[in-house]
């Protein structure tokens, strides 16, 4: 996300929005590169066990995705948010479930007291404009919530482009994983843990446990909640077209 000041004053509303959208979200099987243009469509991959969602809660322009088995595109997107502001979007492929909206054999959820392996791959391509490209992990004192999670948010930046930034303020840097990560914590009626990659890159390898367990340590996640769905995405303020994902896993256990 982006300077803090969207979050206070959009977010809660978007979630509302969300919420209520719900019923309309259309859920289909992928083929061959299936057009996906509804705001809030979403569709199936991998059979099943994935799901990619268009997700574009934050704008009105056109904004489509081609997807594939194995990932998606952005095909038609010509944003212009202003910086210090909400974002357009959030397209996205996500194992577990969302707004009720569940894959198939996730693992998911999973209480993060009996975390034993959380592993995620992904490997994506960027463009112009000005983004993020980051993983957005739900976690709820609950283990199904129908609606917004009320726990936390934790992201993990990959890259991004332009002026936008986490949420809050930075509050450390630390190591995991072999990579250095600035850490950023706000809050917005849920904890908002942000792990920005100092070194830019175009795949991860990421052990979530780790990202979780450091979040736990600072107080910020708690070993009672459970994590609920693990997302890869966009968020374009600017642009966005040519934004894609080229292979996503996840691994529970």
């Amino acid at each position: 996300m982006l300077s803090r000041l969207w979050r206070t004053t959009v977010v809660l509303g978007a979630a509302a929005l969300l919420a209520g959208a719900t019923t309309l979200t259309t859920t289909s099987a992928a083929g061959a590169d299936t057009q996906l243009c509804d705001k809030y469509g979403s569709v199936r991959v991998s059979g099943g066990r994935y799901i990619v969602q268009n997700d574009e809660w934050g704008d009105d322009t056109t904004q489509c995705l081609s997807v594939r088995d194995d990932g998606f595109t952005i095909t038609t997107a010509n944003h212009n948010k202003p910086t210090n502001g909400a974002p357009a979007s959030y397209p996205s492929i996500y194992a577990g479930c969302h707004y009720g909206n569940c894959t198939s054999g996730s693992g998911l959820p999973r209480q993060v007291a009996n975390f034993h392996s959380v592993r995620s791959s992904v490997a994506y391509t960027v463009a112009g404009g000005q983004w993020d490209a980051a993983y957005d992990i739900w976690f709820d004192p609950n283990s199904n919530p129908s609606g917004q999670n009320t726990g936390a948010e934790l992201m993990i930046w990959g890259n991004h482009q332009g002026a936008p930034q986490p949420i809050g303020s930075r509050i450390a840097t630390v190591s995991i994983g072999g990579a250095s990560w600035d850490v950023w914590f706000g809050n917005v009626g849920w904890n908002v843990i942000s792990y920005v990659r100092t070194s830019p890159t175009t795949s991860l390898n990421v052990d979530i446990g780790a990202f979780t367990s450091d979040s736990v340590g600072r107080g910020k996640i708690s070993r009672s909640w459970y994590l609920t769905s693990i997302q890869f995405g966009f968020e374009p303020w600017q642009g966005g077209a040519g934004l894609g994902v080229q292979s996503f896993s996840t691994s529970v256990s």
